[in-house]
């Protein structure tokens, strides 16, 4: 059977998917046939997405419906839509969701951490995804089941200095996707995640830029390089797709084995913007 056979009528949501891993991964399920319906924020991104998306489909030989929906994940009654949405495209069905919205709006040492910039990336990966399975799953186990694939990260099972709202939410998505695949299996609901390691997207210009940081990264790595969106997707592709269905409640590295050793070195951004005393918990006397 080929892969574009075994996606052949299947319904998918994406969401962040207008950039990034997000896209990759649309990208993939679309070319292998699904009928893909991406959201984030942005509608002029979402636009621009969604046209790609449906060259890439016709490129392939296919004619796989796109979709596109502004939705913020952290909204309950926007998520709702836009698994409607989705559903709507898939001629009623909901077969696969790639919960991919997420990030970090926080940066700086736990002892000087902004309570608000904490708050809003814990909410944005969490309940985002949360949110996401929530109402996602209900429509799938009407149809008889699903799988759903969260985009968890290397800094769930690893320590990430500096970042800690974000590996702090990680390691919580990734229990969350064990649970839900815990009390959805007997639906036929599987429920796994994808914890990337360093991928070449905007988001972590920064980290690529910066050679101290980079050369960290690769250092940590047994096959030394930066990952591809393409490397993601295809791992999400298979957790999608037939050749997964016994498979369920796992969290896969594709970090070119960054996991067996420890996490990045943020030195080299953080000393500079509050220096060696801060970092390890010293502050002055107030």
């Amino acid at each position: 059977m080929s892969e574009r056979a075994a996606l052949s009528g299947l319904s998918a949501l994406v969401t962040g998917g207008g950039s990034g891993i997000g896209l990759g991964c649309a990208r993939r399920l679309v070319v292998d046939g699904a009928a893909v319906t991406i959201c984030g924020r942005s509608d002029e991104r979402l636009q621009s997405a969604a046209e790609e998306l449906a060259k890439a489909s016709a490129g392939a030989g296919g004619s796989a419906p796109v979709a596109w929906v502004a939705a913020d994940v952290t909204e309950e009654e926007q998520v709702g839509t836009a698994i409607a949405r989705a559903a709507t495209n898939g001629g009623g069905r909901l077969d696969a969701v790639v919960a991919c919205a997420g990030g970090s709006l926080h940066m700086g040492p736990l002892v000087v951490s902004d309570t608000t910039s904490w708050r809003a990336t814990v909410d944005l990966n969490i309940t985002g995804t949360f949110l996401t399975i929530k109402h996602a799953a209900p429509v799938m186990v009407r149809g008889g089941g699903g799988s759903i694939v969260a985009i968890s990260s290397i800094a769930a099972p690893l320590t990430h200095r500096y970042l800690g709202a974000y590996s702090v939410s990680k390691a919580a998505v990734d229990m969350l996707v064990r649970v839900a695949a815990d009390e959805l299996g007997p639906s036929n609901v599987r429920v796994n995640a994808v914890r990337p390691g360093l991928v070449d997207t905007e988001m972590v210009s920064s980290i690529t830029s910066t050679p101290a940081v980079l050369e960290d990264y690769l250092d940590q790595m047994p096959i030394r390089r930066v990952g591809t969106v393409d490397d993601i997707a295809a791992a999400v592709r298979y957790l999608v797709g037939p050749e997964s269905s016994w498979v369920t409640g796992q969290c896969f590295g594709v970090d070119g084995g960054h996991a067996l050793r420890r996490g990045p070195d943020y030195t080299p951004f953080a000393e500079p913007l509050w220096g060696p005393d801060v970092l390890r918990g010293l502050l002055p006397e107030t």
